[in-house]
């Protein structure tokens, strides 16, 4: 049985059996008893994201959890530039994983890929790394309030492979700790 979205009062979410409708992930086929991880693209400050939203074997995805994703979604650019802020405060901060991070990245480079990655060719400044920062990826994981967004900032794919690790709770409030994978 399908469910409709149709609505005039916005997104409708309408859980049928084993299935949940999604305003950004779209229908969601629930198999209780193993493990899910529905995949989006969304936009964030133009830049087309992938977004995970994950569940656990021994947890049943249901229509509140969902409509929480979806709402909390909403909210991504706002979460982003806190996060941006953040990685700008560590940057300030002596042996900072933000700083090593960048150090490791940012030593050696030739004036081309400094200017290619960073709009730069003298030394890379907080404020030039900051801005070349893209958010990759994003995890959703209902099941842990405290670690709700996992989401990683990379120099590009063109760049390296390693990201920046930032988390957020349920309520949309950013941890203080960036780490470095």
């Amino acid at each position: 049985m399908r469910a409709s979205l149709e609505s005039g009062a916005g997104p409708v979410y309408v859980e049928h059996m084993s299935t949940v409708i999604s305003e950004h992930f779209g229908e969601l086929e629930l198999n209780h008893g193993t493990a899910h991880c529905f995949s989006t693209r969304h936009t964030v400050h133009g830049v087309p994201v992938e977004i995970e939203l994950n569940y656990a074997a021994h947890e049943r995805p249901d229509q509140a959890s969902v409509h929480k994703a979806d709402y909390r979604l909403h909210y991504l650019p706002e979460l982003v530039d806190q996060i941006k802020d953040l990685i700008t405060d560590e940057l300030g901060q002596e042996d900072s994983q933000v700083q090593e991070f960048r150090h490791f990245h940012c030593k050696g480079l030739d004036e081309e890929k400094r200017w290619a990655t960073f709009g730069t060719t003298e030394e890379v400044d907080d404020q030039s790394f900051v801005r070349a920062l893209r958010l990759g990826h994003v995890g959703i994981f209902p099941d842990q309030p405290e670690r709700y967004f996992v989401l990683d900032f990379t120099l590009g794919e063109h760049f390296s492979d390693e990201v920046l690790v930032a988390t957020a709770d349920a309520d949309g409030v950013v941890d203080d700790e960036i780490t470095w994978a």
